[in-house]
């Protein structure tokens, strides 16, 4: 299967935060695009630039050899593949699928077997470095599945992202997700405890963050979304809605492979309790206001 931009029109579904400047890289390294998302106005910009809109998951779909999802739930990746309207009912082989969204380990490898059957490649190859990395081209991307599909992907994975590793079957890009999100977890929790300390304790939050941020305690949360707490921008890079959905999975994945994961049952736990004060459609750096209520 040929995927050179000549040859090659992709789709892309999903114009959130994180999909839309992904499938603008796309777009602005020569590839045929064509979108679609449930809200049309998300892909004002993207089509003003040149991507094509379609009005159904199943237009796009007939129309590329491509098609790239970044959506929100499993619950969404499960009707955009699955659905009377959905990928699997209109894509054409030979053809490739690449599943961007955080999903389930399990739905992943039902992607793989059901595209294996069909005769169309499947990748499952979530992400993470929230919208700073999607914007800059910079996104670590872990991916699942066969080492044929991702050498023909690796491509367009290099025109997104910076870190991109293979990491074993169909399923494996959303187990090595679900660990990169336990590590994020009990850390933001840190994060915020260092942050009120330092403030309470009467020291500038922006000077400590110099000392600290460049020692054994940095991180990226540390030195991304610490700044945006001290100026209480809680504008989403990646919300929490979707945070917690992240956890959840985790937290069943885990528990079926009885791995003890206090840490991030009590990040799940704190984040379920800033969703119930309306907090749910904010950035994941909203965590703070539990520890600094003046924010």
């Amino acid at each position: 299967m040929d995927i050179s931009k000549e040859k090659t029109t992709i789709g892309f579904i999903g114009m959130g935060v994180m999909g839309s400047s992904m499938a603008d890289h796309l777009l602005q390294a020569g590839y045929r695009v064509h979108v679609y998302t449930r809200t049309r106005s998300k892909a004002d910009t993207i089509c003003s630039r040149g991507a094509v809109w379609e009005s159904s998951v199943g237009e796009l779909s007939s129309k590329c050899r491509v098609v790239i999802t970044m959506v929100g739930f499993p619950k969404d990746v499960k009707e955009v593949y699955f659905g009377q309207d959905g990928i699997f009912n209109h894509i054409v082989p030979p053809a490739m699928v690449i599943d961007m969204t955080t999903s389930s380990p399990a739905l992943a490898a039902d992607i793989y077997e059901h595209a294996r059957k069909k005769g169309i490649m499947a990748l499952d190859a979530p992400v993470s470095g929230g919208d700073t990395g999607a914007k800059n081209g910079s996104l670590s991307i872990m991916v699942g599945g066969e080492t044929d599909a991702f050498e023909k992907a690796l491509p367009l994975f290099e025109i997104m992202g910076t870190n991109i590793q293979l990491q074993g079957p169909a399923g494996s890009g959303q187990h090595t997700k679900l660990a990169n999100q336990l590590a994020i977890a009990a850390g933001m929790v840190g994060v915020c405890e260092s942050l009120a300390y330092a403030k309470k304790s009467g020291l500038d939050p922006e000077k400590v963050l110099k000392s600290i941020g460049q020692g054994a305690a940095g991180s990226w949360s540390l030195n991304n979304l610490a700044p945006r707490m001290i100026a209480d921008d809680f504008e989403p890079g990646f919300y929490v809605k979707h945070f917690i959905k992240d956890l959840t999975i985790a937290a069943d994945s885990a528990e079926s492979l009885g791995v003890f994961t206090p840490g991030l049952d009590l990040a799940k736990s704190l984040y379920e309790k800033l969703a119930d004060q309306n907090c749910q459609e904010d950035g994941t750096q909203a965590l703070y206001k539990l520890f600094d209520p003046s924010s």
